[in-house]
């Protein structure tokens, strides 16, 4: 089960600034090109430094994407709903932003974090993401890896029962991150209103 966070009680839940929770997630009021509009997660306390491996196990750091906005999703490969709809809706948006902007799509990371690291090998990270773009990376680490980035970028996860066939479903948060060149937080992409929805918020934060 994939929980369908409120990006507002999330931040209320780890102490961002109160005057921030009262920002919508959605486009701001207001010129979307003014830069006088100040990000709904600016100043949050979301997302830092991590070190992880990529699909052919080269270690990734938060730092390697310095200069890039970045789009961070945390799922698992197995997950039968949320997330294949969510990356599908991510990637959507992402290559309907290029269309309009290349220039600016191209600054652009998508990253997929897995949360189920004990399934979720290099191999089939791979082909996770390579259903959707062959732009996203997939990264993943141990355990205790995955547990640290997790808090870092607020996020919770579990794992659920075992079915009877022996498998089971992750239970996690289901909220999209955009961040900034600098790895500052910067909103949430809406993917739950559609890839048009997140399209038109790239292009408010990317510029």
């Amino acid at each position: 089960m994939n929980i369908r966070a409120n990006p507002n009680k999330l931040l209320a839940f780890f102490a961002a600034p109160a005057a921030l929770l009262l920002a919508s997630c959605g486009s701001p009021q207001g010129d979307p090109q003014s830069d006088q509009i100040e990000p709904p997660l600016a100043g949050a306390t979301i997302g830092g430094e991590f070190e992880l491996s990529n699909s052919a196990g080269e270690t990734v750091r938060w730092a390697d994407f310095d200069g890039k906005y970045r789009i961070v999703y945390f799922g698992y490969a197995y997950c039968p709903d949320i997330c294949p709809t969510d990356m599908q809706r991510i990637t959507q948006g992402l290559n309907q932003f290029a269309d309009n902007d290349p220039a600016m799509a191209a600054q652009v990371q998508p990253i997929f974090i897995t949360i189920d690291p004990e399934r979720d090998t290099g191999e089939v990270l791979e082909e996770f993401t390579a259903a959707f773009s062959e732009d996203l990376i997939g990264l993943r680490g141990t355990p205790e890896q995955t547990a640290a980035v997790a808090d870092t970028f607020k996020v919770f996860y579990s794992r659920g029962e075992d079915s009877p066939g022996g498998g089971y479903l992750m239970n996690h948060s289901g909220i999209v991150y955009l961040f900034g060149p600098a790895g500052e937080p910067l909103a949430t992409l809406p993917t739950d209103e559609g890839a048009d929805a997140v399209t038109a918020e790239l292009a408010i934060w990317v510029r």
